[in-house]
């Protein structure tokens, strides 16, 4: 028998009777019935749902009628955590509690977060030979001391570290799995999770883990089970994330890591001393310690010639428009590595031991061939460039990395999601670039054809909320910005009393201003939160909301995925419109391919990736029917120049525009 849900979100329905505060939104009613269409048609659906229209029972509500009605499995792909944890801790719940059929829910996380607790007794028993340093040593036990007390072995729930990398020598990996000859088989966190989302209806997972699957299922692989239907939520980030994702990467730090694991010549400790090997193969160990010291000789040639290229050729920038751009030494030297240690395993007796050494060859191998793959340019449609990291410490340099990305995901989207027998359904609160317009992401991802809605918010912003543009500044990047920025900064903080997000569009300038307004704040008693320099952003957060006069100051992360409801957050100052670093090798080649093919890249990429996110940062601010502020613009090209009447397209309608100019005289406008 067919169960109706659509009698859920009435005012008299079972969510009204159990929450007490809740009120049907025609927003949210209209995106169940264009979302409920999607699902039974198999059709692509792209929504932009305000901020309070509740978009998350508006596609769980369908997707959990697919499940109950016609057992089709459904995937639910979110960018940040805290919408996993709304998802799995709190709306599924209820909607569970609400309907008269059972369905189960997972959280699927990569293999790399679990705790293969077979690799972690082997490390134990060996780790006054496997690890080189007290800290090491002390990070291993906190690792055990939390295995006997986890539920789920995942690294999210582990306490941190102070040698993170550690993790490495306890995680489940699948080319050291045995599993059912494995002694903790039925035990293992991994393979109880991979059971129970394998027998799951609705799977959540991140975007990340999403095109991971996608980019491991064109060379035969995947991590997700079949599926019917994927539904992303927070949908403006996956253009950056899938074009990652059909790229690769080879870091310093990855090879010197792993080849620290195998054998570290400063402590003489690491896996291969570990082994206990008899007087047969003693010389074969010695000679994959002689190749493990050979590959880290190599590493150091091309990661410094790398490091040099970057500074002498790189543009600030690091792309790289030409194979072999350098000499490679490190390839053939892991790539042998990788032959020798297959050839120790199969001189070992101990399958622990056996699948220990797969591992690692495997994973010499594989890095040897990401290393050829990007130095010599062989991945077609891509853009490639070297990263080099800040010096910590006493490093003279920063850690390298080759990279490449994909350029254009769109026929790759198109391929391997659109045009399968799914449905797929895109939705966040900023999608579109202005009224009904949904033209640049449609194009960007390849789904031209889908069906598209857009649903404004249920707040009412003209009352909640009034927009300050400074015009009397220097633009960003000009002389004298930054001193008289400063001081509409304090300005607007002593408006409002604290409360403030400062948002800047890149580290560097959120230091260099950072440094001059902290001291400036603090006389003026407010608790100051520098992102990148106080904690982690939840730790961030948490102060800011327990400290009502606060100032927090951040960049790309908080301009999206940040719920500070209330009185706490009543200021949002955009210190500039967030286009993208023009010189960021991705950004370079998308618009190159936009300029052969007689389009301008500005207006058809810069513009509207900016506004995308500039609606992002605007809506930090209301976040419920009760909450007031302002947003302060300091950067007045909204008003000033042609393409900024698209960015006040992005404001919601009916607020109350004031400019400001120099002498603090104001003029008030409507935005409609």
């Amino acid at each position: 028998m067919t169960v109706d849900l659509s009698n859920l979100l009435c005012p008299e329905g079972a969510i009204a009777r159990r929450l007490g505060n809740y009120e049907p939104r025609e927003e949210q009613l209209r995106m169940v019935g264009a979302v409920d269409d999607a699902l039974s048609a198999r059709e692509q659906l792209i929504v932009e749902a305000g901020t309070g229209v509740g978009k998350s029972f508006a596609y769980l509500i369908p997707a959990i009628g697919r499940i109950i009605n016609h057992r089709e499995r459904v995937v639910i792909s979110t960018n940040t955590i805290s919408l996993q944890e709304q998802l799995l801790e709190k709306d599924i719940p209820l909607l569970a509690s609400l309907v008269p059929d059972e369905f189960t829910s997972v959280l699927v996380k990569g293999r790399g977060n679990y705790l293969s607790l077979r690799r972690l007794q082997l490390a134990s028993e060996r780790q006054e030979r496997l690890l080189g340093n007290d800290q090491d040593r002390f990070s291993l036990q906190q690792v055990e001391a939390w295995a006997y007390t986890t539920r789920d072995g995942t690294l999210s729930t582990l306490p941190q570290l102070s040698r993170p990398g550690v993790w490495d020598l306890a995680q489940s990996d699948a080319n050291n799995c045995m599993g059912r000859r494995c002694t903790t088989y039925q035990k293992c966190f991994f393979q109880q999770a991979r059971r129970r989302m394998e027998n799951a209806d609705l799977l959540v997972c991140n975007h990340a883990l999403f095109f991971a699957d996608m980019a491991l299922r064109r060379s035969g692989g995947g991590i997700l089970p079949r599926y019917d239907h994927v539904i992303f939520d927070e949908a403006h980030n996956i253009e950056d994330i899938a074009s990652e994702h059909f790229g690769l990467r080879s870091g310093e730090g990855t090879v010197r890591h792993l080849l620290k694991l195998l054998y570290h010549a400063p402590t003489g400790r690491g896996f291969l001393v570990s082994l206990n090997s008899d007087q047969d193969i003693t010389h074969l160990v010695d000679q994959v310690i002689d190749q493990v010291m050979a590959a880290s000789d190599a590493a150091d040639a091309l990661f410094h010639d790398l490091a040099s290229w970057h500074l002498e050729h790189g543009g600030g920038h690091g792309r790289v428009t030409t194979p072999d751009a350098v000499d490679d030494p490190l390839s053939d030297c892991l790539r042998e590595l990788g032959n020798m240690l297959k050839l120790l395993r199969d001189r070992l007796d101990s399958e622990s031991d056996q699948f220990e050494l797969s591992s690692y060859s495997a994973r010499a191998i594989d890095l040897a061939e990401r290393t050829t793959t990007l130095l010599q340019q062989d991945l077609p449609g891509c853009v490639y460039w070297i990263e080099l990291g800040r010096a910590v410490g006493r490093r003279k340099r920063g850690l390298v990395s080759l990279n490449c990305a994909a350029i254009d995901v769109g026929p790759l989207l198109q391929e391997h999601l659109f045009q399968s027998d799914r449905s797929v359904v895109l939705t966040s609160a900023t999608l579109a670039t202005g009224i009904e317009d949904f033209s640049h992401l449609a194009g960007r991802l390849g789904c031209p054809d889908a069906r598209t809605l857009q649903l404004g918010s249920p707040f009412d912003h003209a009352r909640q909320m009034t927009v300050y543009v400074e015009t009397g500044l220097p633009l960003p990047g000009e002389p004298g910005f930054s001193d008289s920025a400063i001081q509409r900064i304090l300005h607007h903080v002593d408006q409002t009393d604290g409360g403030a997000f400062i948002l800047f569009t890149s580290f560097g300038m959120l230091d260099e201003m950072g440094e001059r307004l902290t001291p400036l704040l603090l006389e003026r008693d407010h608790p100051v939160h520098l992102h990148g320099r106080s904690g982690p952003r939840s730790l961030l957060l948490n102060r800011f909301r327990e400290q009502p006069r606060s100032v927090l100051l951040g960049t790309s992360s908080f301009w999206q995925g940040v719920d500070v409801r209330g009185d706490a957050l009543r200021n949002v100052i955009i210190t500039r419109l967030p286009f993208d670093v023009p010189d960021r090798p991705i950004i370079q080649a998308r618009h190159e391919r936009i300029r052969e093919s007689g389009g301008n890249p500005f207006m058809q990429d810069q513009v509207p990736r900016a506004v995308i996110r500039f609606k992002q940062g605007i809506g930090r601010l209301i976040r419920s029917h009760e909450d007031r502020g302002r947003i302060v613009l300091l950067d007045h090209r909204i008003v000033s120049k042609p393409y900024g009447r698209v960015f006040q397209s992005a404001l919601p309608d009916g607020v109350e525009i004031v400019l400001r100019n120099g002498q603090g005289e104001e003029q008030s406008l409507l935005w409609d």
